[in-house]
Formats: C-alpha cells, sequence, structure tokens
C-alpha cells in the first residue's frame, strides 16, 4: 500500500497543503513549529474518527475546543482531509476526500467521498458519496461490475451525522478500496522511541508490535524469538554488525513472571540486563525490531529517529527505513539531524516552513540548484546546514 498524495485545508496550521508524487520513504525537516508532528497527527486523527467518530477524534486532538482548535485560525471552509494511494502497486488510485464542519456548535461530517476509477479511462466511479449523515453507497461487488452503470447505489441514513460512512463498508471484503482505506488508517503508527519505557523488567505478558513508546520491548523480542527465529536470528546479526562486541541478545522470564531483555558482550561469560546497556545499543536493537516486524505496518511515522544515536549509525538505519518501506510498509520520517539528511535521497525530502502563519511544503527535487549540487555528488545534509533550504535552517 502505498500514499501518492495527502491535501490538508484548514487543517491546523496547514490552511491549503498539497503533497504529491510521495515515494515510499519520506523524509521532513524543518524549523519547531512548522508542523511536523501536526502532520504525523493527520493518521491519527483518521484514525480516532474511523474507531470512535469525529467529535471524539477533535476532542483528542483539539482538548476541550475540539472543532475550533483543530481548524486553521482565521480560515474559512471546513477541515478537509483528501488522501490518494495504491492497495497495490499496479492498482487504481483510490480518493478519500473528508470535509468537517460544525453545525449548531456540533461537529458533523459535512461531505465524505471514496472514489476510484477501475480502467485507464474515464471519471472515477464514486463508490460512497455522503453529506451530514446522508447519501448512497454501493451494495453490490465492484469488482464484478465492468461499467458503471451497473453499480447498485442505495440512500443510507448514519446513525449519527458525525459518523464515517466509510466504517461499515471497511468490514466487508466485497468492498476492496474501503477495506485498504480503513487498513491504512487503522493499522498506521507511531514510533516516539524513549529509551528509559524499554529499559525496566516487564510483567510476563505477550505482544506482537512494539508500541509507541517501545515499553514493551522485551515482550517483543520474546516474541521473536519464539515465534520468528528466523527474522529474530536476522536482527541480531544485524545488530552485532551495528554494535561491535554484542554476541547475544534474549529474553527470559523469571520466576515472578516477569520478562529480562538481556544481551550478551563477547567478552563477558554471563549476560547483562537492558538497563546497562548503552543507550545507543537500546535504541538501535528496538529499531531492528520495529522493521523486522512480520507484518508492516501500512504507515510507519518515526519522529526524530537520531535521538541517543552515534552520528556513525544514522547511514544504517535511513538503509534499514528504506528496506523497511521496500517490503511494503511506507515510512514518514521527521529529523533535526543534517547526518540522517545525509543518508536520504534528493526525491525524499520535503521542507516544511511558515509562511504568514501557515506552513507550506517544498520539497528538495523542485529546487534546481538542491538537485544541481545532489548532482555534483553533495549530501542533502551538507546542503541543509549551509542553508540551501530556505526558510529551514537548522538551528
Amino acid at each position: 500500500m502505498k500514499i501518492e498524495a495527502i491535501s490538508l485545508k484548514n487543517f491546523k496550521a496547514f490552511k491549503n497543503v498539497n503533497i504529491k508524487n510521495i515515494p515510499k520513504m519520506c523524509v521532513f525537516v524543518g524549523a519547531n513549529g512548522t508542523g511536523k508532528s501536526t502532520l504525523f497527527s493527520v493518521f491519527g486523527f483518521l484514525k480516532d474518527a474511523l474507531t470512535e467518530n469525529v467529535h471524539v477524534a477533535l476532542t483528542k486532538l483539539g482538548g476541550s475546543r475540539g472543532f475550533k482548535e483543530v481548524k486553521s485560525r482565521n480560515s474559512d471552509g471546513p477541515i478537509q482531509i483528501e488522501l490518494k494511494f495504491r492497495e497495490k502497486e499496479d492498482g487504481p488510485l483510490i480518493t478519500y476526500t473528508l470535509a468537517v464542519n460544525e453545525k449548531d456548535g456540533y461537529p458533523v461530517v459535512e461531505r465524505e467521498i471514496l472514489k476510484y476509477r477501475r480502467g485507464s479511462k474515464g471519471q472515477p466511479w464514486k463508490f460512497l458519496d455522503f453529506k451530514n449523515g446522508e447519501g448512497k453507497a454501493v451494495t453490490n461487488e465492484p469488482d464484478l461490475v465492468k461499467d458503471e452503470n451497473d453499480l447498485k447505489r442505495e440512500d443510507q441514513v448514519l446513525k449519527s451525522p458525525d459518523t464515517l460512512a466509510v466504517k461499515g463498508l471497511a468490514q466487508f471484503k466485497k468492498f476492496p478500496a474501503a477495506m485498504a482505506l480503513g487498513e491504512l488508517i487503522s493499522n498506521w503508527h507511531i514510533s516516539d522511541f524513549h529509551i528509559q519505557r524499554a529499559r525496566p523488567e516487564q510483567e510476563a505478558g505477550y505482544a506482537e508490535h512494539l508500541s509507541m513508546e517501545g515499553e514493551n520491548l522485551a515482550l517483543v523480542t520474546e516474541y521473536l524469538y519464539k515465534r520468528h527465529p528466523k527474522i529474530f536470528k536476522d536482527i541480531k546479526k544485524k545488530l552485532k554488525k551495528r554494535v561491535p562486541g554484542i554476541t547475544k541478545v534474549d529474553a527470559k522470564t523469571t520466576q515472578e513472571g516477569r520478562v529480562l531483555l538481556r544481551f550478551q558482550d563477547g567478552a563477558f561469560q554471563d549476560p547483562f540486563l537492558a538497563r546497562y546497556v548503552s543507550d545507543g545499543t537500546i535504541k538501535m536493537f528496538a529499531y531492528l525490531v520495529l522493521l523486522h516486524d512480520p507484518k508492516p505496518h501500512p504507515l510507519l511515522c518515526i519522529e526524530e529517529p537520531e535521538n541517543q544515536l552515534y552520528p556513525k549509525f544514522l547511514l544504517e538505519l535511513a538503509e534499514e527505513f528504506r528496506e523497511y518501506a521496500s517490503r511494503g510498509g511506507q515510512v514518514f520520517i521527521s529529523t533535526h539531524s543534517p547526518d540522517f539528511l545525509n543518508a536520504a535521497e534528493l526525491e525524499e525530502v520535503f521542507w516544511l516552513v511558515k509562511e504568514g502563519g501557515y506552513t507550506i511544503v517544498k520539497r528538495a527535487s523542485d529546487d534546481d540548484q538542491i538537485k544541481t549540487y545532489m548532482k555534483d555528488g553533495d549530501k542533502m545534509g551538507f546542503l541543509w546546514k549551509q542553508g540551501f533550504f530556505e526558510g529551514a535552517n537548522p538551528k
């Protein structure tokens, strides 16, 4: 699955932004407050809206002010989010548009459209089109229909106008576009790893995926060690290469029912616990566990992966992110590190700038000067430090 374009209108700092031709791995840079975290929060908002409703999503993101806090200041019209994505590389381009507004002081879904074009020509087919809780939805299987006139559309009324209509269709296999959207929104993941959260012993339990802050690292290690030994062997092999001296990693359950994450240095006979390992070792191991997940997240967002890592690790870490993306999980990364940026390719880099109080997004590949320097062998991070990313110089 791959997001190809994101359009935002009146969403916090993004009054009118359109990011096109998005690659499998994206790197976003910019000064604090320009909206890097806000861009990631779009997917959290959509997930809350899908699993709960728009009212809940607005409250989680905007607090007690809800809609008024999320909507761009001094802007007119609804909050609007549009995603263009493909379920498969050669699949049709699916477009999902969501417009949220207020009615009598209460948030409502003003418009919701899901459409895609089956063939190579003609207008996209609308499979869902709702306004304020009422609309039409296709009821027969779209993939079995060759002519749009054969689609069966029925009028539907939602329980509440703050509920997403796509929520129902996403549960059925016969609606592949809706299912793909639900998969993307429900299974996106943000990683904001905190080393100190990963060090303590864990109560015995079960976890397949690394959590946002990494506090379940020992449980996921145990899961991979027992259920996916080949993957775990690959992780250990890469860790040894990244951190010389580490010869063994395992997770042991004590008699008291606690899970201990243990490392072993070749110079010592006995293993030592995670709380005695360097910050860099713990974080590199956690990223390897995250990036070797047997079921990659369709979208993985990572904030400032450079924290607590030696600069020399960042080139290899960027390659790990790129490899993860090639296996099917798209990766969005925010960074303040020129060293990490040096590992990025021209097409992967975007920078965020505030203009007139709102954020705009620029792309490195659209800048002729940056393109020329990169063609001559320069590195992206060096160009950033030298001030070639106008309005986004590192502090």
